[in-house]
C-alpha cells in the first residue's frame, strides 16, 4: 500500500523534475558569492568587537566600585553614635522594635473610617524620623552629647505616644460603630 502511494507520487511528479546541468560557470559564481559573504561576515565581526573589550572594561570598574564601597573604612551613622554612647544603640533598638510593632499593628486596623488618620500618622512618624536622624547628625558633630541623647529618647517617646493615642482614637472609631450598628440592628 504504501508502495503505491510512492509510485503514484513519482508517477504525478514525473517530468517535473530538474535534470539539467547548470550554465557554464556556476560553480565559479557560486564560489564568488560565497567568498564576498565571507567578507562581509569579517567586517562585520570586526565592526564589533570593540563591545568585548568596553564590556570587560566596565565589569571591571564595576567590581572595583563595589569593592571599594565594601573594604572602606567609613563606619555608619550608627556606628557613630554607638561609639560616643554604647546605651543609646541599645535604647534605639528596643524603642525602634517597640515603635515597629506598634507600626504593625496600625496597619493591620486599617480601614475605610481610619485610613485618613493612619496616613497623617505615617507623616507625623516620618517627620519625627527625620528629627531623628537630624539628632544623630548633630551628635556625631559633637554637639552637647548629654542634651541630644536626651531628645533623641523624647524623639522615640514621642513617636510612641502618638502610636498609642492613634491606636486609641481607632479603638475609639471602632467603639463607635459597633454602638452604631447596634442601634441600627434594633
Amino acid at each position: 500500500m504504501k508502495e503505491d502511494k510512492f509510485n503514484q507520487l513519482f508517477d504525478k511528479l514525473q517530468g517535473s523534475f530538474d535534470t539539467e546541468e547548470p550554465f557554464a560557470g556556476h560553480q565559479q559564481r557560486f564560489l564568488q558569492k560565497l567568498e564576498s559573504s565571507k567578507d562581509i561576515a569579517a567586517t562585520t565581526t570586526k565592526k564589533t568587537s570593540w563591545w568585548k573589550p568596553l564590556s570587560i572594561a566596565a565589569s571591571i570598574a564595576l567590581l572595583v566600585a563595589v569593592g571599594f564601597n565594601t573594604f572602606s573604612n567609613q563606619p555608619t551613622i550608627e556606628e557613630q553614635v554607638a561609639e560616643i554612647s554604647p546605651e543609646i544603640s541599645n535604647t534605639q533598638f528596643y524603642f525602634a522594635s517597640l515603635i515597629e510593632e506598634q507600626v504593625k499593628e496600625l496597619e493591620s486596623e486599617s480601614t475605610p473610617e481610619t485610613k485618613e488618620i493612619i496616613s497623617d500618622t505615617m507623616i507625623q512618624l516620618k517627620q519625627l524620623e527625620a528629627s531623628y536622624m537630624d539628632l544623630e547628625q548633630e551628635l556625631i558633630k559633637g554637639g552637647n552629647s548629654k542634651l541630644i541623647l536626651s531628645a533623641m529618647i523624647r524623639n522615640f517617646q514621642t513617636r510612641i505616644a502618638l502610636l498609642q493615642d492613634v491606636l486609641d482614637q481607632i479603638e475609639t472609631i471602632k467603639t463607635i460603630k459597633e454602638f452604631s450598628n447596634e442601634n441600627n440592628i434594633i
